[in-house]
């Protein structure tokens, strides 16, 4: 929610923390500088865009960006995000990528190997329970499994990474990975990442559903203050 004069209510640090999840203004958008919310990074972080454009722009990362633009020309509202994956894998030259998936997401893992195969893209790919290590042995109690006094195997995102690191691949897709799994999978993988799929079994792996559906359906699932 914002006030009259475009400043989050209820946020603190206004003039040095970024909040544009809540500006109306979106001057980034129609180049008018002139119209900047006092919560605006543009006004005052000016130096965070000469860093991050000479980022972008460095021969590390430039056709990498470029490639990723033009494919957002190129199939934006009717290319799927498969179809993008791919595309981005061999526009980019990779000669072998790599696979981090769920367990639970096997049969689309399957399908997405089957489409690189089709591609003549080389795929290398680790499942979430590599390594077999039961969740007691990392701190999670015999109650906190979804099975307890059952062998129940840990998600092993970090050796997820560190396979495909050691396979040397140069792309990483991520598939279903549980929330904070995948992101130690991003932190431990040596290549960039792209993710096909987000899990969420509560809407069919349709997680903006509960965005849409905040003040409905989902309200009460959303309550945590209530819970």
């Amino acid at each position: 929610m914002l006030n009259k004069n475009q400043e989050p209510v209820g946020t603190p640090n206004l003039k040095s923390d970024a909040h544009c999840a809540y500006c109306s203004v979106a001057a980034c958008c129609h180049d008018s500088k002139d119209k900047l919310p006092a919560f605006c990074p543009m006004d005052n972080s000016p130096s965070i865009y000469e860093k991050a454009l000479a980022e972008v722009t460095s021969p590390q990362y430039k056709d990498f960006y470029i490639e990723s633009a033009r494919i957002e020309h190129d199939g934006y509202g009717n290319w799927p995000r498969v179809r993008e994956t791919i595309e981005l894998i061999k526009r980019m030259g990779y000669t072998k990528v790599g696979l981090a998936f769920c367990r639970g997401l096997s049969k689309e893992a399957e399908a997405f190997a089957q489409i690189c195969q089709d591609n003549d893209i080389q795929l290398v790919s680790a499942m979430c329970k590599t390594g077999g290590v039961d969740k007691c042995q990392v701190g999670v109690t015999e109650e906190e499994k979804l099975h307890p006094d059952h062998f129940e195997p840990m998600c092993n995102p970090v050796a997820q990474a560190m396979i495909l690191n050691e396979a040397q691949t140069e792309f990483n897709v991520i598939l279903g990975l549980c929330v904070g799994h995948d992101s130690l999978f991003c932190k431990y993988s040596e290549a960039l990442c792209t993710t096909l799929v987000v899990k969420d079994r509560a809407t069919g792996h349709n997680p903006a559903v509960a965005l849409y559906l905040k003040d409905g359906y989902f309200k009460s699932k959303l309550d945590l203050q209530n819970k």
